[in-house]
């Protein structure tokens, strides 16, 4: 990669390059435009061919970082009927206002009416040297007129694209041949339809038709007119369609990858997908500090002014562009390197809160537009909304490791607790009878030593409890794979696992329910409904998980159950119910008795299934 100083050559080089070729542009408009007017033949021809010329400017088909038009027809039919003068100052004072109404930077003002009017004065010098050697004598009026535009047309396009490919490859940023293939195959459309146009003017005109007056230009020129329209609208919808596309792909692969970290290298890397850039940076706020995730075209010093941009970040409430970094680049501009000049703050708003700020940077100046204001908006408010999901996955994670911790505690209160608290007193009663009743002694220090027994049991079971649950040590599919193989070595049940589709994230609190709801249901099957078969599916599919546990066993009444449930809360279908409704899944029992049992649980990938925090 080329360094900072590399860079600030090739930009100021650029630059350079830019402002000489407008003071050039400017040198040649004085000279062969200002200095060649004359009286106006046909005023009233001459503007409508205006008109239709900044139809045809204003309405341009965009090519990479730049555009192209369809004007040569009517800039040279001004030529041939009102001189080079005319032509000139016409084109150039077009293209000028047209940029002005779109405000663009001044340097692309002057620039771009600078190339076109160099570039035909260009043409038309090579084009008066070259005619004298040509033996147009020889040839028909309608020959002589097509070699005249051939010999001005050919070099034009070039010079023109010549200097348009010299400033883009100079500049700092990539100039790939992919790219340069797709603006020249653009042009090469261009001369295409210039030419055939130029040759139908030159058919035409060589015709005996009578007066040509402003109807015949009207209808001559119009499907040009339209052409451009039609063009400049359909690219820009191709362009809105794909930008559309990109978005669409973004977002649900983010939505997909929220249970994991991998959601922000993924946006890193396809962001100029949907927004192109030359720097940026993703910050997320979390417990009131702000944390810088991904960053691109910092400078090596950035750490120096960090604390001081972060303390303005919050005041950042809505879409800001900063046109000019050297007047004011916003309070991160500090932190990026000095090639970049335009900023765009987007901060990541939900409910009033801001969660975060994305700060996009271009190299040049005022190069952010209300085309670029969308994307980014579109791209901010998707990831407001994911990062607070995966900050409530996360806050739901730790009341459930909260919870949890409560049961282990009340758990250990009601029971090791109060059977260690009942041995000590039977132990300290026993010391007090053993000089006079040793029998009862030995009672008491029996009896003690059975609830100690069983106060270690219940200790070892917690401890047990606590330990890595199988899903987090060897992965779902490897823990059901485990437990179906444990189970087939106990008992002779037919036992069928089939897994389906591509295995994707889950949190590990999904996993856990996934695995807990399996374990249940499995249990169930083997100890009580009599099966000679049970079939476990894990199922991978495109916007769920599915797990389902199936046996051609008894079954049992559904009605039944639901009543020892309300008199039995540990009961195993209200535990499983509850456990699915944590993860936003859903659980379904079909069983009737003498027809088997099917228990299916469907967990939704979206990332409301859980954040990627232990349980």
């Amino acid at each position: 990669m080329k360094t900072n100083v590399n860079i600030q050559k090739t930009e100021s080089l650029a630059r350079n390059m830019i402002l000489f070729i407008s003071i050039l542009g400017i040198l040649v408009f004085m000279k062969f435009g200002l200095m060649e007017l004359t009286v106006l033949n046909e005023p009233l021809i001459f503007g409508f061919l205006i008109l239709f010329l900044f139809i045809v400017e204003l309405y341009p088909m965009p090519v990479w970082r730049g555009f192209t038009t369809i004007s040569f027809p009517l800039v040279y039919t001004i030529y041939i009927m009102h001189g080079l003068g005319y032509s000139i100052v016409a084109y150039a004072l077009i293209v000028c206002t047209i940029n002005l109404l779109k405000r663009r930077p001044l340097r692309i003002v002057f620039f771009n009416p600078a190339q076109l009017i160099i570039s035909f004065v260009s043409a038309h010098l090579i084009a008066i040297s070259v005619l004298p050697l040509v033996p147009l004598d020889n040839y028909s009026l309608l020959i002589q007129g097509i070699i005249q535009f051939i010999l001005i047309i050919l070099p034009f396009y070039v010079i023109n694209n010549l200097i348009v490919d010299f400033i883009l490859t100079v500049r700092p940023q990539p100039y790939l041949y992919k790219v340069w293939k797709q603006k020249s195959l653009q042009e090469l459309n261009s001369f295409f339809i210039s030419f055939v146009y130029l040759v139908l003017f030159y058919v035409l005109g060589s015709q005996n038709r009578g007066d040509i007056d402003v109807i015949s230009f009207f209808f001559f020129f119009s499907p040009l007119v339209a052409l451009a329209l039609l063009s400049s609208i359909i690219v820009r919808l191709k362009k809105e369609k794909a930008r559309l596309k990109a978005l669409f792909n973004i977002s649900t692969e983010l939505n997909k990858k929220i249970a994991t970290e991998e959601w922000l290298s993924f946006l890193e890397n396809n962001l100029q997908q949907f927004i192109d850039v030359d720097a940026c940076a993703l910050w997320i706020k979390k417990n009131n500090t702000w944390q810088l995730k991904f960053a691109s075209g910092l400078s090596k010093n950035h750490q120096e002014k960090l604390e001081e941009a972060k303390a303005a970040f919050d005041n950042i409430r809505q879409l800001t562009i900063f046109h000019d970094a050297k007047k004011d680049g916003g309070p991160a501009s500090g932190i990026f390197d000095k090639e970049f000049r335009t900023f765009l703050y987007a901060p990541l708003l939900i409910d009033e809160e801001v969660v975060g700020l994305f700060i996009f940077g271009r190299s040049r100046t005022k190069s952010f537009n209300e085309e670029d204001i969308q994307p980014a908006a579109t791209i901010a408010n998707q990831l407001a909304v994911l990062i607070k999901t995966k900050m409530l996955i996360t806050q739901q994670e730790k009341t459930i490791i909260l919870e949890e911790r409560n049961r282990i505690a009340r758990e250990i209160h009601d029971g090791v607790a109060q059977t260690l608290a009942g041995a000590v007193m039977k132990l300290e009663t026993a010391e007090r009878k053993f000089s006079k009743m040793p029998n009862d002694s030995l009672r008491l220090v029996r009896e003690s030593k059975e609830k100690l027994r069983q106060s270690l049991k219940e200790v070892r079971e917690s401890i047990y409890a606590l330990r890595p649950y199988p899903t987090e040590r060897v992965g779902l599919q490897a823990a059901i794979s485990s437990r179906i193989t444990v189970i087939q070595k106990e008992h002779s049940i037919k036992i069928e696992l089939e897994i389906r589709g591509r295995e994707f994230a889950l949190s590990s609190m999904a996993e856990k329910i996934i695995f807990d709801i399996f374990q249940e249901s499995f249990q169930n099957a083997v100890k009580h409904s009599q099966a000679n078969k049970i079939v476990v599916l894990l199922s991978y599919q495109k916007e769920h998980a599915l797990l389902k546990v199936k046996d051609d066993g008894i079954g049992f009444s559904l009605y039944n159950a639901m009543l020892k449930a309300r008199k039995e809360p540990h009961f195993g279908i209200l535990h499983m119910n509850e456990a699915a409704e944590k993860i936003s899944a859903s659980l379904q029992v079909e069983s009737r008795e003498g027809t088997g049992t099917e228990i299916v649980l469907s967990v939704p990938k979206m990332g409301i299934e859980g954040g990627n925090l232990d349980d």
